[in-house]
């Protein structure tokens, strides 16, 4: 069942319940107003006929005759006059006798005072009368013709109008739950028409931008720019991707083919070789950069983290770094001494941490022409501090807005060979350890990054 037909459904139950129990109050609160009114009308008119015959000495063939001759002395209240010892005094119509009044019903409206009975369409009312010192015991009966009638035409007036309102709940309801979901079925339509080709397409939002709905489709169009950036980034990367993988491969396959062309003397093959086997390497370094980058681009909750001493962290980085790369001087700088452990300390994942120093660590030492890069470690009371420095040529103030962005290579890439993608590999992992990296640079003097980490917690009463 939609959503459409459901809201229907309920608002209509919800409706009909809340009606029928409306009608329901209003003709049984009705019902025993009415047999009120008539227990006391039978009252006074007893008493009014009782006071006729014993204070204004009517006589009772003449009460009796006015009972008989009355137009509606079919429907007219039945009077009947007892003393206390059930001799009767009057009645209206002995050979009628609507009640049918004995010696018990008597006995109990002495005690009682008072009754009201029901004796089939009837209503009847018994009570003790007091008249200069004597007591009477009078009973009165009638049916109440007129207010039963009108109590049946309050029920069929109000079956009809629960039968209409029901009826007419049941078109406004469809009509209130088509207005209402009116956004929804636009933004289905608009849902329908995305696909991969066309994720610039946008929800439309209700005009007063307020309700759930306008939420929902702003909250769908904030994952929409999430998947078409995405969706743009993934063709950017594949583009570039190619573009990496083809370079080299094509050098690779040209060096062999040159090679294979004709005689070649020994050293010219152990030439072509070493050209094909630095390019081999290039591309393992490639595959390597982007396996890592993928690792980076995990969910963070997948990511194992664990407590990792920075220095520890730095020293590996510079062992496996100067392994690979003899040449390369790598400094360890403490600007003071840690009174606590856990101001160096941070929750992390060692990889990644790793490989994101080692990173920033070569571009140090390959874009200086002393091929040093010299790390700082520095905390206060909420993080930790790095700064991978070096003497380099530095990053052009153009390009600096650019660097941490995938494959990119600014105007000193003839200065060293790299993929571009290290700097975003390392903003990447800097980030999933809730984390911040900036650059300083001068063109001709050097570069600095520096990466700020939260460190375990510490108590704050360490004088830094």
């Amino acid at each position: 069942m939609k959503i459409r037909s459901r809201l229907t459904l309920v608002f209509t139950l919800l409706f009909a319940v809340i009606f029928i129990g409306f009608a329901f109050f209003t003709y049984y609160s009705s019902a025993a107003n009415r047999e009120d009114e008539y227990y006391k009308r039978l009252r006074q008119l007893a008493v009014t006929k009782t006071n006729l015959l014993l204070d204004a000495k009517v006589a009772p063939g003449v009460l009796q005759l006015i009972y008989k001759n009355s137009p509606n002395n079919l429907f007219q209240e039945e009077v009947a006059i007892y003393d206390t010892s059930f001799n009767l005094l009057y009645h209206d119509a002995v050979d009628i006798d609507k009640i049918k009044e004995t010696r018990a019903m008597i006995n109990t409206i002495v005690r009682n005072g008072e009754i009201e009975f029901k004796q089939g369409q009837l209503q009847a009312v018994g009570f003790l009368y007091t008249y200069k010192g004597d007591k009477y015991v009078i009973t009165a009966a009638a049916k109440d013709e007129y207010g039963l009638a009108k109590m049946a035409n309050l029920r069929f007036i109000l079956i009809l109008a629960t039968l209409g309102s029901i009826t007419l709940t049941v078109f406004a309801g469809y009509f209130f739950a088509k207005q209402a979901l009116k956004p929804v079925a636009d933004m289905i339509d608009d849902v329908e028409e995305l696909s991969a080709s066309n994720l610039d397409l946008r929800l439309t939002v209700p005009s007063n931008g307020k309700d759930e709905i306008a939420e929902l489709a702003i909250t769908f169009n904030q994952m929409l720019d999430r998947l078409e950036h995405s969706f743009s980034s993934q063709k950017e990367f594949v583009s570039h991707l190619s573009h990496e993988l083809r370079t080299p491969l094509a050098t690779v396959i040209a060096e062999l083919e040159i090679a294979l062309n004709k005689e070649r003397t020994a050293d010219q093959y152990r030439e072509s070789i070493i050209q094909a086997l630095k390019d081999a390497r290039r591309l393992t370094r490639l595959s390597t950069s982007l396996l890592d980058l993928a690792n980076a681009n995990y969910d963070p909750t997948q990511i194992s983290f664990k407590e990792l001493r920075l220095d520890e962290l730095l020293l590996d980085a510079r062992q496996e770094l100067t392994a690979k790369q003899p040449g390369y001087k790598v400094s360890l700088i403490f600007d003071h001494d840690a009174e606590d452990d856990d101001l160096i300390t941070v929750l992390g994942n060692e990889y990644l941490l790793k490989t994101a120093f080692i990173n920033l660590i070569e571009n140090g030492c390959k874009f200086s022409a002393n091929q040093e890069s010299v790390v700082s470690i520095s905390y206060d009371l909420h993080k930790s501090m790095l700064r991978f420095s070096d003497t380099g040529i530095g990053i052009p103030g153009a390009d600096l807005p650019s660097i941490f962005q995938p494959f990119f290579r600014g105007t000193n890439e003839t200065f060293a060979d790299g993929n571009g993608i290290g700097l975003a590999l390392t903003q990447k992992i800097i980030t999933i350890h809730n984390g911040e990296i900036s650059v300083f640079s001068r063109t001709g003097e050097g570069t600095t990054f520096l990466i700020e980490l939260p460190h375990l917690p510490v108590s704050g009463n360490l004088s830094l």
